[in-house]
């Protein structure tokens, strides 16, 4: 056994496919998985085991060597956070618009990540063998509101699974443009990379894009807009905005996907209103170590309200 390397040994519960087998009996991804498998770190009944879509027998004897997470080059940075709940397991955080998630090229620091490595003060998750602040999933850099993030393990691999399982409860609040017809309804459409644009995100029926599904509920009929509440049956890239846009209702302010109507357009402009209009306001999970209920709300950011105000005086 290597210093630091955690052993993981146990016996298949259930036959099927290898990665899914070793997910449900051990508490790592099947993402988590495969790349312990490319990396030979996983055997079988003391032999090597197979590619991650290869079968497994019921009652078949593993061991997993999940190495220690390699330190993070990113810096921790004293970034004021507003923190909606934390524990010792988990933080969820209501980001602010124009904060990016995670360090990339053209933002190397002033992320969320920095921020978490100094509030955390070295509680981080290790999940994919880099030691940062467990960055389950992320939302845009110009979308505001709710995000979770483990310090744990053990933190980390259960709230991956709510949201490969979709059991976890989200809800947008986005101000689009026209009125939806009707006030409510369901979006499905598989999204994948645009091929004409990598920047943006399409719709796609070729099978090569991940099933999606947005249901949306008219809130307030507004001058020329509408303010819509967005539930996510699951979480793709840019769902919301891409899911919206496509049935003619794309989000105010949206630089990508949206067309704001003409009429619209001086409101936006005298408020500066520069972004898409879009707030992740709740997030509901069970606790993956507590087994409890966590449910968290956020209102509106100030610009947002101040466009609604506008909005509704000149409707």
């Amino acid at each position: 056994m290597i210093r630091g390397e955690r052993i993981i040994e146990g016996v298949i519960g259930a036959g099927g496919r290898l990665d899914k087998a070793l997910a449900e009996a051990t508490d790592l991804s099947r993402e988590r998985i495969k790349a312990l498998l490319g990396e030979g770190r996983v055997t079988l009944s003391g032999k090597p085991a197979g590619q991650a879509s290869g079968k497994v027998a019921e009652g078949t004897a593993f061991a997993i060597a999940v190495p220690e997470a390699a330190p993070s080059e990113a810096e921790a940075q004293d970034i004021p956070l507003v923190v909606a709940y934390e524990d010792e397991h988990l933080i969820v955080i209501d980001k602010p618009a124009g904060l990016v998630v995670h360090p990339a090229a053209g933002n190397l620091d002033g992320t969320l990540v920095n921020a978490l490595l100094h509030h955390c003060r070295g509680q981080l998750s290790g999940i994919g063998g880099v030691a940062r602040p467990g960055i389950v999933h992320r939302i845009d850099k110009d979308t505001s509101g709710l995000l979770v993030a483990a310090k744990t393990d053990a933190a980390h691999e259960g709230l991956a699974r709510q949201f490969a399982d979709h059991s976890i409860e989200r809800a947008y609040l986005a101000i689009v443009g026209g009125l939806p017809v009707p006030l409510s309804g369901t979006v499905r459409g598989a999204i994948a990379r645009s091929s004409t644009n990598r920047k943006k995100m399409a719709l796609v029926e070729d099978g090569r894009g991940k099933h999606a599904v947005t249901h949306y509920r008219t809130l307030e009929r507004l001058d020329s807009a509408a303010l819509v509440e967005c539930r996510l049956e699951t979480g793709r890239t840019h769902q919301v905005r891409v899911h919206m846009a496509s049935i003619g209702h794309a989000l105010l302010g949206d630089p990508v996907y949206g067309r704001t109507p003409s009429r619209l357009r001086p409101i936006l402009s005298r408020l500066s209103f520069a972004r898409q209009a879009l707030h992740a306001a709740v997030i509901g999970f069970v606790h993956p170590v507590t087994g409890h209920a966590v449910r968290c709300e956020s209102v509106l950011p100030a610009d947002m309200e101040e466009l609604l105000v506008e909005l509704r005086r000149s409707s």
